[in-house]
């Protein structure tokens, strides 16, 4: 469920200088006021921007957490609002008509996420889940427009950003036209393997692989084993560890 602070700052985005809630207030005042933007200095989209265009966007955007496990948004409570991910991350999804999760993104710290028009972004009917404690500065429409209108380059980030999630989507939707389960699974582990640049898959559960390619929990569970007995794995407590990553990329179609 969102919590009731988080659901407070979507309703009353106006653009005006907003009021942290108590928990990142608190944050603030351990760390001071320059936490915030440090911060923000270090989100993609941003970091073209000078000083005193940070110090206008720590004083119009609203910090919030969220706890590991805990849902910053849902269908009925999105806004037409970027939301910027500084430390933590993010799962972007949907929910199929039988209840089964579908993963669109999973976000790692420093970037933006949201529904966002403007960009040719729409998040309508998607949860975003926090994956560990998260924190996230909230900015409104209005501000984001004022904010593009004075510096432009930020657009240019924002659709850099926006595009290379399409490509990934698309990669997505060409893998549930043309592959079976085992194809999806080895592409999926390529990826994730490839991102901390070694041969190994940590912090994954069979429920969450699952849910990355549209699978069942146990069909991913066989589909483990049959690639552990082939050799081209082997399979600890969230933890898989790729063998023979040629052996896999054949099996992924590559």
């Amino acid at each position: 469920m969102v919590s009731s602070g988080i659901v407070r700052v979507l309703r009353g985005l106006r653009g005006q200088p907003k009021a942290e809630p108590p928990e990142a207030a608190a944050t603030l005042a351990r760390y001071g006021p320059d936490h915030k933007i440090r911060h923000l200095s270090l989100i993609d989209i941003l970091r073209d921007l000078e000083q005193p265009m940070l110090e206008w966007l720590a004083e119009h955007t609203t910090m919030i957490t969220a706890r590991r496990g805990q849902l910053i948004y849902t269908p009925g409570e999105t806004r037409e609002a970027p939301f910027l991910l500084k430390p933590g991350s993010v799962r972007l999804y949907r929910l199929t008509v039988d209840g089964k999760k579908l993963v669109l993104s999973t976000l790692e710290p420093h970037t933006v996420f949201g529904d966002m028009p403007l960009a040719g972004q729409q998040m309508y009917g998607a949860y975003a889940e926090a994956l560990s404690d998260c924190t996230i500065c909230v900015l409104g429409r209005a501000d984001l427009g004022n904010l593009i209108e004075a510096k432009p380059m930020v657009a240019i980030r924002l659709l850099e950003t926006i595009g290379q999630r399409l490509v990934e989507a698309e990669g997505v939707i060409e893998d549930f036209a043309f592959k079976g389960v085992p194809g999806r699974l080895a592409t999926l582990l390529i990826r994730l393997s490839g991102a901390d640049g070694v041969d190994e898959v940590r912090g994954h559960s069979h429920q969450d692989l699952a849910e990355m390619i549209g699978s069942y929990r146990e069909t991913v569970t066989v589909t483990l084993d049959d690639f552990k007995r082939r050799g081209l794995i082997s399979v600890g407590r969230r933890h898989i560890q790729i063998l023979d990553r040629r052996g896999l990329a054949r099996v992924a179609g590559r």
